[in-house]
């Protein structure tokens, strides 16, 4: 198996995003919520047509991370739209990065973060906001070696259930 790539998206790569977009949110939280809220979550979430409108809006970024012509990553960067009254116009965010687990580990989602943040600060320092689950012990400790701070909690609605995400501020 030869090293993942990580390449921008395009709005071609629609369908890719939408379909990497459920499987890996599937992959990694599917355990927390009854079928029907996942369900229910996914339609709105990973459509293909959602995945379009955030590759072609200009304020946005995708990255796809592909191993052996399969896409098995992605994250989304752009404004920041998280619910804390210090959030601004010119805040950036990093939306969603994940990687499917079985590629979890080789350093992978450390280039797909170290592209979106580089992407986010491309015209210099600005703040950067994150949201993370809760519970998401190793990604919290990993947000907090690159300087983000807890400052806020607000609830993630998946269906009908509610989850606890903190929001993570640098600069």
């Amino acid at each position: 198996m030869s090293l993942p790539t990580i390449r921008r998206a395009t709005p071609a790569d629609a369908e890719a995003l939408s379909r990497i977009g459920a499987e890996t949110f599937t992959e990694t939280f599917s355990h927390l919520y009854p079928p029907e809220d996942l369900a229910a979550f996914l339609d709105a979430a990973y459509t293909v047509e959602t995945s379009r409108r955030d590759l072609e809006d200009p304020d946005k970024a995708v990255w796809l991370v592909e191993a052996d012509g399969a896409v098995v990553g992605h994250a989304l960067a752009g404004p920041c739209d998280l619910p804390h009254e210090a959030v601004t116009p010119a805040c950036g965010e990093l939306k969603r990065l994940y990687v499917l687990k079985a590629f979890q580990g080789g350093g992978t989602g450390s280039r797909l973060l170290a592209e979106t943040l580089t992407w986010l600060e491309r015209d210099g320092p600005r703040r950067l906001w994150i949201g993370v689950w809760s519970e998401n012990f190793g990604a919290q400790r990993l947000y907090g070696r690159l300087g983000f701070e807890k400052v806020g909690e607000y609830d993630f609605i998946v269906g009908e259930t509610r989850d606890r995400e903190f929001i993570l501020r640098r600069g």
